[in-house]
Parts: structure tokens; sequence; C-alpha cells
């Protein structure tokens, strides 16, 4: 087991570039699956996720090579239609987007139950809606999902809700269905029109990328090609939060900073300034961070929702921020119930948080932090703990790296790249 050593106080200071998009890295390895020929992959993020996913395709008899830190080629000749294995995939969430290709490709699938992190109910209903209005039957048992179909059929789908996970696995299955598909209320997030993208390189026939209404030619194959998978604007929004906390000024490049416009917009409403320098964005150095009130001086509130509203992976670490800005504010996590009750271990650091419900925070700041011992509970809130040391008073541990691990490459150098005191140290 490893942990973080931090010495809080540090100023960042330099240049970082985030990885590839974790969240369009993982659909997109699974797409691969549909490829008749190989399929190389550029600016795929080394992080246990993918590892977790790699190993689960390797199980399956698919071939995977590394040519470079960031460069896989995929090669699915071999694919086979056994039961994945329960063990792999009770450590990722994602392991149901096998679903999509694998019925895709052998009109049936045996599906353990996912993994993943522990941030409340996290439905899969929307995933079998989809399926089944494509022609499929499934059942469920405490064994996982059982999934069959003698012909996929192209259908009209109005989602109920814009899951993401659950758009990208009908659109992996609709790309090989008879006739056209038109999925209504599809997710669009950034790494969604991603895996679109992909997937019309392989030759489907997919249009209104980027809206809520897919429309979709099925494909009687899809080929190999080379895709390079776009930066991780959560990782990018991460570093703009840290640099702001303690007081520096970096440039993190290659950010694609049109994925980001309202995640800009809430950090001002926290105080943090920013500037779009073509694919760059500069934070400039910041004294105390004071929050924007709203009109007629009400207290500000910031909630999260499918794209392109602020992203639900980016609340953890927008209430670090709070706790360090003067001003009081409201969050409304409208997604997970689970995902803010990271706040108590910020609580036991010094912030002035009052949670009110598991959806909604008060947060009150500016409040000294103070380094203490921590648990990472999940990706995104291991990431905020990790800043609130960064930002704290003294030294702290952040146990349980492996959950930050999963979603951020090597975040450790990075950070001792721009100033921040940070060891990995292992357990004796």
């Amino acid at each position: 087991m490893e942990y973080f050593e931090i010495q809080g106080g540090a100023v960042a200071e330099g240049y970082i570039t985030p990885s590839g998009n974790k969240n369009e890295a993982l659909p997109v390895l699974a797409a691969a699956l549909l490829a008749d020929g190989p399929v190389t992959l550029h600016n795929v993020p080394d992080i246990l996720d993918v590892r977790i996913m790699l190993e689960i395709m390797e199980f399956m008899g698919v071939s995977t090579t590394r040519s470079a830190p960031n460069t896989l080629t995929i090669t699915a000749g071999a694919l086979t239609d056994k039961p994945l294995d329960r063990a792999l995939c009770s450590r990722i969430r994602t392991s149901i987007l096998f679903a999509g290709p694998l019925l895709a490709r052998f009109g049936k699938v045996i599906l353990p139950p996912p993994g993943g992190d522990i941030i409340g109910r996290r439905r899969v209903d929307t995933h079998f809606f989809g399926f089944s209005q494509l022609g499929a039957q499934y059942s469920v048992d405490a064994n996982g999902y059982r999934i069959s179909a003698q012909k996929l059929t192209g259908a009209d789908i109005h989602l109920d809700e814009a899951s993401v996970t659950a758009t990208e696995n009908i659109v992996m299955a609709a790309v090989r269905a008879n006739g056209r598909s038109t999925i209504y209320n599809a997710a669009c997030e950034p790494h969604v029109q991603g895996l679109c993208r992909f997937l019309n390189g392989m030759g489907a026939h997919i249009e209104g990328i980027g809206t809520n209404r897919l429309v979709i030619d099925g494909v009687s194959h899809l080929s190999g090609t080379i895709h390079t998978i776009g930066p991780d604007y959560i990782e990018a929004g991460s570093f703009i939060a840290l640099a702001a906390l303690t007081g520096g000024s970096i440039t993190i490049r290659d950010t694609a900073p049109h994925h980001l416009r309202k995640v800009l917009y809430t950090f001002s409403t926290l105080g943090i300034e920013t500037e779009i320098r073509g694919e760059d964005i500069f934070v400039p150095r910041h004294g105390r961070l004071v929050m924007k009130k709203e009109m007629h001086n009400a207290i500000p509130k910031i909630d999260d929702g499918p794209w392109p509203a602020f992203p639900s992976d980016l609340m953890s670490i927008a209430i670090v921020v709070a706790s360090q800005s003067e001003g009081t504010v409201l969050f409304f996590e409208k997604m997970f119930e689970s995902r803010l009750f990271f706040v108590d271990r910020l609580i036991e650091m010094g912030a002035q948080i009052i949670l009110c419900d598991p959806h909604r925070v008060v947060v009150s700041g500016h409040s000294a932090l103070y380094g203490t011992t921590l648990e990472s509970p999940d990706i995104r809130a291991g990431m905020a703990l990790l800043i609130a040391a960064i930002a704290a008073k003294g030294r702290s541990r952040i146990n349980n790296v492996r959950q930050i691990d999963r979603g951020y490459e090597q975040i450790d150098g990075k950070l001792s790249k721009i100033g921040i005191t940070i060891d990995r140290c292992a357990l004796k």
C-alpha cells in the first residue's frame, strides 16, 4: 500500500500538461473491440483504470501492445465471447462499457457487476433500456447481467437521463445495428464526442456529435484507425485550483480551453482569474481569494449537471477552493448522493463547512487548513484532499493513493516539477 507525504505551503510555478482524458480513453478502449483491424491510440493516460481495462481485454483474447508510454495498438481479431473476468470487472466501473461492443460483435454478453467509486447509487437502467429498444433481451441476477439479441435493429431511443456511460454503450451497439437509430437526450460531454469521432474514424456514420440528439446509421463492419485522446479537462481544472490556492503562477498547456468555459466561469465566482492563451490556460498569482456575490448581494450557489453544466467530477475540488476563498457559497451536488461525504476530512483540517444533506453543503471561507492524515475515498475526492494538503500548514499524509492513481497519471511526478513537495512512500 502506498501513500503520499506532502509538505504544505509550497508555491506552484512553471508549466504543466494534463494527460489524455480518462473518461474518453476508457470507452474508446472498449469500442476498439468493434474494429476488424488494428487500432492505434495516442495520448492514452497511463493510469490504473486503463491498465485494468487492458487486462480485461487481454483476458478475452485481445492483443495490446505499447509502442510508447502513451501509445497503444489494439488488435481484437482473436476476441472471444467468454464471460468477462469477475474479479477484474469488480475493480472498475467502466467494465460495463464492454456490454455494447460485445453485444454488437457476438449477439450476447455475460457481464459481472461493475465496481468503481462508492459515491452513491449509480443506476444502469438506462443502458438496458437502450439495448432493449435495439432488440436485445436481458436478465439480472446476483452474478451480473446476461444480454442477448438475435439481431440489433435501429430505433428511436429517448434516454430517461443524459447518462454518459449509457449513451456510450448504446452508441457502440447502434453503430452495428441494422438501420437508423436516433438517440434523444444523449449525453454530449467532450469524452462522448471523442468516442463518436473515434467510431466515425473506423467507418461508423454518427451525426449530431456535440448535441443531445445523435443519429446513427448502422454499418456491417468497422475498420482499424488511428485516434488521439483529447486532453483531460477535469485534470486541467484540478491544476487551475492548485495554482490559485498556492498563490503561484502556472501555465497549463494543451487544455482545449473551449471544454472549460463553465469551469472557468465557476472558478471566477470563487475568486480565481485565468487567461486563455491559444490552447493554454495561464493562472496568474493570486492574493487572497474573494467570492463574487450574486445580484442583490445574494450568496452564490454552485451546482453541477450534464454537459455543458459544471461537471460533477470537479465539485470536490471546487469545495476545497471555496474553503480558501473569502465569503459563503452553497454547493448543490445533484448527481451522486455520497460524493459530498468527503467534507468530513476537510472539516478535520479546519475548513468551515456545514453538510446540510447528502446533496448540499455550505462553505464559509477563508479558513486556515492544517496538515493531518487523510484517506483517499475516491478519485476526485482524493485529488481534492491532495490539493487541500498542499494548501495546508504543516505535513499531511494521504493513504490509499491507489484511488488517485486510478484517474491521474503520475500525479506526484507532475506536481514535483512545479515545485510541490510530495513524496510517494510504501508501507513497510
